[in-house]
């Protein structure tokens, strides 16, 4: 299983996240709610996405993409604000093309909320951050999460 370190934000504490865990990741010395920001491909995006416990927000990006540079920040800040209630899983349209088949991503980047597996919401291009924030908090709420 793969994981990913990351740094507590309250404590600072590193931690080992896994890509694929039942529940919310949460900071071993403080216990605080961790951010849960994974990468995922055509072989594990299943398990990674669309089985999570939580809401997930899939970035369909690609490392010569500069729309996608500018806004990966963005999303990362926003798995922070929201640690324990999203996952923040990024897919390399490059490297998994199957995924890219599936979901019809025509342009990066695109963005997808997964709640209980399935598309609550869809939006490609980049935008601001206070409209990605809107976004994502529309489709939440929209989802009863």
């Amino acid at each position: 299983m793969e994981s990913t370190l990351m740094a507590c934000p309250s404590c600072g504490k590193t931690n080992r996240i896994p890509s694929r865990a039942g529940g919310r990741p949460r900071c071993g010395h403080c216990k605080a709610a961790l951010p849960w920001i994974v990468a995922a491909g055509d072989a594990d995006f299943g398990p990674v996405a669309e089985q999570s416990p939580v809401p997930v927000l899939v970035d369909f990006w690609a490392d010569w993409c500069g729309p996608c540079r500018m806004v990966s920040p963005v999303l990362d800040t926003l798995a922070r604000e929201r640690a324990g209630a999203i996952k923040l899983v990024k897919v390399d349209v490059d490297a998994s093309p199957a995924l890219s088949r599936r979901f019809d991503v025509q342009a990066i980047p695109t963005l997808m909320v997964l709640v209980d597996g399935k598309v609550a919401a869809r939006q490609a291009g980049a935008a601001p951050a206070a409209a990605l924030r809107s976004w994502l908090d529309g489709a939440l709420a929209g989802s009863g999460r």
